[in-house]
């Protein structure tokens, strides 16, 4: 199975997003399924969103953004899981009215 963590950084700032919530949802019975959810620490991480793991498949991470962006309340990233037992590591940076996002390691 592989695994999934995310960071925020606010590049406005210059410094990570703690208290975000974010949300892990899997694509499939023509929906969204919530695998798992939680809250950035101090560093702006979330170590692990899925504790029992990721299966291949379409897979998504909401951010709640409102308190960091006055114009995006959330921003989504939906990602591919083609291959089990790979971490996925995926920052969110974030500014008040634009974001990036990356695979990272």
């Amino acid at each position: 199975m592989s695994t999934v963590s995310c960071h925020v950084l606010d590049t406005a700032a210059g410094r990570p997003v703690a208290g975000m919530e974010v949300v892990l949802d899997r694509a499939g019975g023509g929906g969204w399924q919530r695998l798992g959810s939680g809250v950035t620490d101090a560093d702006g991480r979330v170590h692990e969103l899925a504790p029992d793991g990721l299966s291949a498949g379409v897979h998504r991470l909401v951010f709640a953004t409102s308190a960091a962006s006055p114009f995006y309340p959330e921003v989504a990233v939906t990602f591919v899981v083609a291959a089990a037992g790979e971490h996925y590591h995926i920052p969110l940076l974030l500014s008040p009215y634009g974001y990036s996002t990356y695979r990272g390691s």
